[in-house]
């Protein structure tokens, strides 16, 4: 007679089925798919320009410059002339400053230039004032060999006109803003803000300011996801409203994501994203839209929560990020700073290979996880990474001691001297 099963009781527990990991690069792309682009547009002056999402293309009216001109200070000539009268120089006939169009060059003279200043018909180079010689008639001699068209900016060799000077889907930069300054564009359009709320959960959580070190209760921590989350989301042009720390209670945390769904594009949470009986955040969301939470093979960071919050006009994304907070650091930057990128309009939302470099480990690390992992280090003078001693996903130190993270295939072991991938704050944070 075969054995049959034991049904489980109350001494004998189910035994409970895990999905399998999901790897990075799978989570990335399935998360970027259920985007669909921001696609609402305001005009903003270009002195509030700093940031946002140009919403379609710059396309220049005009040349830039607009004439031929003079990179340099010194004197406009026709070449031929200048050697042929090397011995004997040449007088000044006259002077032009930037903003005014001089004379055409008169025959065997030069003309006194300034940066900037139109280059006069006739005239063929300019020769810096540091080539040159003057006696003490002002006759001008060129000292060095002047060549046809040397220290001319040509008429649109900047910008063309008709030509796309910014193309729609950039997050703009100053040096983006300047260009669009030189085209005359005074206002431009642009992806109007991400609207995203932000929320922390568990009891055991107090707001800085709300209790003095010394008085802090038994077993409560001083909320800090929430500050650098809310950071974080500014650098990436968002509008941000934070709710608070949601109290372990079902209703309330229903409550709140209620709310927070009527008027934001993203609700974005950190902690209960887990499977304990105080973790409320897969009921309240699964009551109000859709949910799916994920596992994902990378270290710190593995659980990680995507949904929707329904209302009437259609749906809040919702994402949920593990609560410790490295791993709430290391998760926005891998998979929500590129959602947010897409979300927003941004054409180009890679994820964390998009900003790698190759440098050299000063360390060891012989014991990988099976994970994909993300070490805290940072880069010495030499170019070569140091790894902080303590790894751990609670030590939020480690993040502000580093100056980036090294991006460690699952399983491998590093030792001092090897190649690994560097990805650098500087690139991840703005």
């Amino acid at each position: 007679m075969s054995e049959q099963p034991i049904p489980p009781t109350s001494q004998t527990p189910a035994v409970r089925s895990f999905k399998p990991l999901k790897p990075l690069d799978v989570a990335l792309a399935e998360l970027l798919a259920t985007v669909t682009p921001c696609h609402d547009v305001e005009m903003v002056d270009l002195a509030d320009a700093d940031g946002r999402v140009l919403a379609r293309d710059a396309v220049s009216a005009l040349d830039v410059p607009g004439f031929d001109n003079s990179s340099m200070d010194g004197y406009a000539v026709c070449v031929a002339e200048a050697v042929a009268a090397s011995e004997r120089g040449l007088p000044v006939s006259q002077r032009i400053p930037a903003g005014h169009f001089g004379a055409p060059l008169a025959s065997e003279t030069v003309a006194r230039i300034f940066t900037g200043a139109p280059i006069p018909e006739h005239a063929d180079a300019v020769v810096m004032q540091e080539e040159c010689a003057v006696d003490e008639l002002g006759r001008v001699t060129v000292v060095v060999p002047a060549r046809v068209g040397q220290n001319i900016r040509r008429r649109g060799e900047d910008v063309g006109q008709g030509t796309c000077v910014v193309a729609a889907g950039t997050r703009l930069r100053p040096d983006h803003i300047g260009l669009l300054a030189s085209i005359g564009q005074a206002s431009i359009p642009v992806v109007r803000r991400l609207r995203v709320a932000l929320m922390s959960t568990g009891d055991e959580l107090i707001l800085p300011g709300q209790v003095a070190p010394a008085d802090l209760p038994p077993g409560a921590i001083y909320s800090s996801n929430a500050f650098f989350l809310a950071h974080l989301l500014k650098r990436l042009g968002c509008e941000v409203h934070d709710f608070g720390n949601l109290p372990d209670s079902l209703e309330a945390t229903k409550h709140a994501f209620r709310e927070a769904a009527q008027n934001h594009d993203l609700v974005l949470t950190s902690g209960g994203v887990s499977v304990g009986e105080e973790d409320h955040v897969k009921p309240a969301v699964q009551s109000l839209g859709q949910l799916d939470l994920w596992s994902i093979a990378i270290k710190p960071g593995k659980p990680f929560a995507h949904g929707r919050l329904d209302r009437a006009d259609g749906a809040a994304h919702f994402i949920g990020l593990p609560g410790n907070p490295v791993s709430s650091f290391v998760t926005f930057l891998v998979l929500v700073r590129p959602f947010i990128q897409k979300l927003s309009g941004q054409a180009s939302a890679e994820g964390p290979v998009g900003e790698a470099l190759q440098l050299t480990a000063n360390f060891d690390w012989p014991k990988p996880d099976k994970r994909r992992e993300f070490l805290r280090v940072r880069r010495d003078a030499t170019g070569q990474l140091h790894l902080f001693a303590n790894q751990s996903s609670g030590v939020l130190t480690s993040v502000a001691w580093a100056d980036g993270l090294v991006d460690n295939p699952p399983g491998q072991a590093i030792a001092k001297g090897d190649t690994v991938t560097f990805l650098p704050l500087s690139n991840l944070l703005g």
